[in-house]
Order: C-alpha cells, then sequence, then structure tokens
C-alpha cells in the first residue's frame, strides 16, 4: 500500500481553518471521528472527491470511487479536529509517510493559533 498526500485536502483544511471551522478540542479522536454509518450517511448527500477532501492521505491502489482509498481523516465533515490532526500525524509517523506527517504538523500549528485568536 502506497498512500500519498491528498494535496486537495490541505487546502480544504487550510480553508476552514481560515473560516474558523475548527474543533480545538482536548479529547480522544475515537470520540470525534465519524464511524461507517456517518460516513455512509454523507456520500448519500455528497461526491466521493468531497469525501475525499476530509482526508489527508490517499492509497492510489484502491478505486477512485472505494471510501477505502481515503486515509488519514481529520473532520468530522463539518470542522477540523485538533484530535482528529493529532491521530493523524501520530499515525502517519508511525508509518513513515513524513510528508503526510509534516502536513498534519502545520494544519495542527494553522488551527492552534486561529484558536488561540
Amino acid at each position: 500500500m502506497s498512500v500519498t498526500l491528498n494535496k486537495a485536502a490541505v487546502t480544504f483544511a487550510q480553508s476552514l481553518i481560515r473560516e474558523g471551522k475548527l474543533k480545538n478540542d482536548e479529547g480522544h479522536w475515537g470520540q470525534h471521528n465519524p464511524g461507517s454509518k456517518e460516513e455512509n450517511a454523507y456520500l448519500e448527500k455528497h461526491e466521493i472527491d468531497e469525501y475525499a477532501r476530509w482526508h489527508l492521505g490517499e492509497d492510489k491502489s484502491q478505486n477512485e470511487d472505494n471510501k477505502g482509498r481515503y486515509k488519514f481523516p481529520y473532520g468530522d465533515f463539518k470542522a477540523v479536529h485538533r484530535d482528529g490532526l493529532i491521530a493523524a500525524k501520530e499515525r502517519a509517523a508511525q508509518q513513515g509517510y513524513h510528508d503526510i506527517e509534516h502536513a498534519a504538523d502545520q494544519l495542527l500549528t494553522a488551527l492552534e493559533k486561529k484558536a488561540a485568536q
């Protein structure tokens, strides 16, 4: 499996942060990460490329219309979550995806700066 950085997701997350659509939560990402039910409900109303924007990684060995193609979620389809970015950064570091780790770290810095304003 070769997961690459989803640059469209980074750009989208940056715009959400600028707009203040963020959650500076301190909990565990598992408490906020959308489950399969929420993902499927989102996909009933949105295209797969909109779903993809909520994931920092993309496994290009998977079909584009397969939600399993998209890795490292960072939000709940409404806002960028601090704990989602932390989880993405940590998992990317553990798995050796340094470009995703770096992007998550930059987004985390931007979120924290915006939240402090």
